[in-house]
């Protein structure tokens, strides 16, 4: 993990995904499988290790986890929490992308047939690779995120959602405050809108720097995440389209609906939607709640 950019950065790096363009991640990826040492590691990937066995312990009790379940774990690193959820009775598949710590996985699996080692990219795994391995079950998340893409790396997850059960992310704290900021207030943005579509997510810990080798600069926070989120009960059939509309709303914050919607039609088209969802032509994307957004989404009627 490292210093998180703001909210717009990694905003357009999920766009950048979705369009297809991997070559972004895809340079990430061959800078990431040059060989290195250790010490470089964490510095080169974003990777800041959960060294302090207490406060695994405490994550672990946390995550409330039970025997017999299957457990994604993003970024395994040197296996700390994967010989943890191993030791509580479940099944754990590890993805990591850096080689010797990849190695270093192998290793442990070979004494602990719990633990299944994905080699690659959480943003760019093929899903039928994840069904292998998590043997076709349902399965709950667990991750230590590098800061700098914590939103591509959600977004993947929640393409995803059919087959979670609960999504448990160690980010940088500030980040996780927006996850889970309520409509009405300045830390609500495409972030916290995006994630309670797709879930119901809470601050369950907030971790110091010293929790890590090597310590970040920011504290960090553990974000406990229950699915589904609103998404069950709004009856949007097209996610990907509504998440793009989300998008366009929270474009310019400072800006009213009415003006970032113009991207999207003339300015009489908008304010009829903003009149058909009950909407002031004065209000801001920050102000609405999900039931709003998807009444104006039905409103605008764009896929």
């Amino acid at each position: 993990m490292t210093g998180y950019p703001r909210e717009l950065f990694c905003d357009r790096l999920f766009a950048t995904l979705r369009a297809g363009a991997a070559a972004t991640f895809g340079t990430i990826a061959r800078e990431r499988a040059r060989p290195r040492s250790y010490a470089m590691s964490p510095r080169r990937l974003g990777q800041h290790f959960l060294a302090d066995a207490g406060w695994r312990a405490r994550i672990l009790q946390t995550l409330g986890v039970k025997s017999g379940q299957t457990w994604l774990e993003i970024g395994a690193g040197h296996g700390e929490m994967s010989q943890e959820l191993a030791r509580a009775g479940v099944r754990v598949v590890a993805v990591e992308l850096d080689p010797p710590l990849v190695e270093s996985l192998r290793k442990l699996a070979e004494e602990n047939s719990s633990i299944a080692v994905v080699p690659g990219d959480i943003l760019a795994l093929n899903p039928s690779v994840l069904d292998a391995a998590a043997s076709g079950a349902r399965f709950h998340v667990y991750g230590s995120l590098p800061y700098y893409i914590t939103s591509p790396i959600l977004h993947r997850l929640f393409e995803w959602a059919a087959r979670i059960e609960s999504i448990h992310v160690v980010i940088q704290r500030e980040v996780a405050e927006r996850i889970v900021a309520r409509p009405g207030g300045r830390e609500f943005g495409y972030l916290s809108a995006a994630t309670q579509y797709f879930t119901r997510p809470e601050i369950a810990l907030r971790l110091p720097p010293g929790a890590f080798r090597p310590p970040p600069k920011v504290s960090s926070a553990l974000v406990t995440m229950h699915v589904p989120g609103s998404r069950a009960v709004l009856g949007i059939a097209d996610d990907s389209a509504f998440l793009r509309f989300l998008h366009v709303c929270f474009a310019h914050k400072r800006k009213t609906l009415t003006n970032n919607l113009l991207s999207l039609g003339a300015r009489g088209e908008v304010n009829a939607w903003l009149l058909a969802a009950g909407l002031r032509s004065d209000a801001r994307a920050e102000q609405l709640t999900l039931e709003q957004f998807a009444a104006l989404f039905r409103a605008a009627d764009i896929s």
